[in-house]
């Protein structure tokens, strides 16, 4: 990841709302989470939830496909890892007990 997808990744996140959809979808796994279930998980109108999940899918953050007549959101795991890796690049300068505590606090789940 480039630093300016970067920041519109961040820019993005930077809204408490989208950073809980994001939370939510990474939570819900690859198989995603219907528009209406996100909003309300989220206590957001119709039109709210569209506007912010609209605006993470054009940074990258999230992507949907449509099932029936139901829109499904997930989040894009490959981008998600990408500003992870983006953030943690340079991290160490030889010195690997810097990143332990990063490290770790994926082990859990991955």
């Amino acid at each position: 990841m480039d630093e300016s997808k970067a920041l519109q990744a961040f820019a993005a996140l930077s809204q408490a709302t989208r950073l809980q959809i994001v939370r939510l979808l990474v939570k819900a796994g690859p198989d995603g989470l219907a528009a209406g279930v996100i909003g309300e998980a989220v206590g957001a109108s119709s039109s709210k939830a569209s506007f912010h999940l609209s605006h993470l899918e054009q940074a990258g953050l999230i992507v949907s496909r449509r099932e029936a007549r139901s829109i499904i959101y997930s989040a894009a795991f490959p981008a998600l890892a990408g500003l992870v890796e983006f953030l943690m690049r340079d991290c160490c300068q030889g010195h690997p007990e810097v990143c332990n505590p990063a490290v770790a606090a994926l082990t859990p789940c991955c």
